[in-house]
C-alpha cells in the first residue's frame, strides 16, 4: 500500500463538474493499493497517518497531528502510485490491483481510518474521474509504503 499524504489549508473533489467533497485544514490522502496489501498494511498505515506530527505547534515546530489540530482527512484513491517506468515511457500498472481487489480494500481502509481518527473521512468515487483542488500548506507532502515502513 502506497500513500501520498500532503498537509492542506483546503482540498475539493469535483466529478462531472459538480462539487462531490471538500475539506479545510488538514491531510489529503492519496492511495494505491496491491495485491499483496493485507489488513496489516491498512492498520499500520491508519494508525501511522493519524499521528503524524505534521503540523506547525505556537512555536512553528511540526509538532502535532491532524487530531491535534481538529483537521479533516479526505481520501482518494490513485492506482498510479504504483506505476512502474523501468521500461519504455508509458507507465506500466501492472502491480496496481484490479478493483475486484482495490475496492474492498480502499473501503476497509477507510473505515479504519474512520476508526482510529474518530470522525468521518470525506473521499472520491472509487474509478471516477475526478478533478482535485487543493491548497498545499508548506507544501508539506510525505510517501510511504509500508512494504518499506521507511
Amino acid at each position: 500500500m502506497r500513500a501520498v499524504i500532503q498537509r492542506v489549508n483546503n482540498a475539493s473533489i469535483a466529478i462531472n463538474g459538480s462539487l462531490h467533497a471538500k475539506i479545510d485544514k488538514g491531510l489529503l490522502i492519496f492511495i494505491g493499493i496491491e495485491d499483496s496489501d493485507d489488513h496489516t498494511d491498512i492498520e499500520w498505515l491508519t494508525g501511522k497517518i493519524v499521528k503524524l506530527r505534521i503540523f506547525n505547534d505556537k512555536h512553528g515546530v511540526m509538532n502535532l497531528s491532524v487530531s491535534d489540530i481538529q483537521g479533516e482527512i479526505m481520501v482518494v484513491s490513485q492506482f498510479t502510485l504504483h506505476a512502474s517506468t523501468v521500461k519504455g515511457n508509458r507507465p506500466s500498472y501492472y502491480r496496481a490491483s484490479k478493483p475486484e481487489f482495490a475496492v474492498p480494500c480502499y473501503n476497509n481502509f477507510v473505515f479504519q481510518l474512520e476508526k482510529i481518527f474518530g470522525h468521518s473521512i470525506k473521499t472520491g468515487i472509487f474509478g471516477a474521474e475526478m478533478k482535485i483542488s487543493l491548497l498545499n500548506d508548506g507544501p508539506v507532502t510525505l510517501f510511504i509504503d509500508t512494504k518499506k515502513k521507511d
